[in-house]
């Protein structure tokens, strides 16, 4: 084939597509105008407004009996506050009684007189105030002896210096208690007095005596 004629060819090719395409475009268009006209001019109903539900009428407010009158309570009396009264916690004991010393019961008669002095005395001892220190010695009654209510009568023998005072003391009948006849002798040392015993020249000498002790409760 000649140039001329694929020239002619293409040419003649190019005119059918370009018919081709119009044709195409025109039935396109027509197409798209006749949906558009279906488009517009439909009719849109809109719905009709709800019916709006007819108001009750407002209610009128219903009348309110006042209350009844109240009375004022009674005026309420407050009694004064009685008085505090102080009360002990605890009650003390009661004090202990009064430890009351009997008074001293008669001295124990003196023992029997003594035999005569020696021929190398001439005056045996004899007790100078015997009433008050024998009371004394009553008085010092032993406090245990107290306690255990202890009684009875000591006999002692004593040996008088040539000073007129006990210079020893022994027991020579028991009272049945060893704490009175401790006190018995310790009393005698302490509070007995007497006139010494006298020589054959009237000196002062040592000398004896024997006597007996009461302890007695009231």
């Amino acid at each position: 084939m000649g140039g001329n004629k694929v020239v002619s060819i293409a040419i003649v090719a190019l005119i059918h597509v370009l018919i081709g395409w119009l044709l195409i475009s025109g039935l396109a268009i027509k197409g798209a105008q006749a949906v558009i006209e279906r488009v517009t001019t439909v009719d849109i109903e809109e719905p009709p407004p709800p019916e709006e539900p007819d108001e009750p009428p407002p209610e009128q407010p219903e009348e309110v009996a006042p209350p009844p009158p109240v009375a004022p309570p009674p005026p309420i009396s407050i009694a004064p506050t009685p008085p505090q009264i102080q009360t002990q916690p605890t009650i003390p004991p009661p004090a202990p009684p009064a430890l009351t010393i009997p008074p001293p019961a008669p001295i124990a008669p003196p023992a029997p007189p003594p035999p005569p002095p020696a021929p190398s005395l001439a005056r045996d001892a004899s007790p100078k105030g015997l009433n008050r220190w024998s009371r004394r010695i009553q008085e010092n009654y032993p406090s245990r002896a107290l306690r255990e209510e202890v009684e009875g009568t000591v006999g002692v023998a004593v040996v008088i210096g040539a000073n007129g005072r006990v210079s020893s003391c022994s027991v020579t009948r028991s009272s049945g208690s060893s704490v009175l006849d401790q006190a018995a002798c310790r009393g005698m040392e302490r509070y007995a007095r007497f006139d010494p015993a006298l020589d054959r020249a009237g000196n002062p000498t040592t000398g004896r005596y024997s006597t007996g002790i009461t302890y007695r409760l009231n």
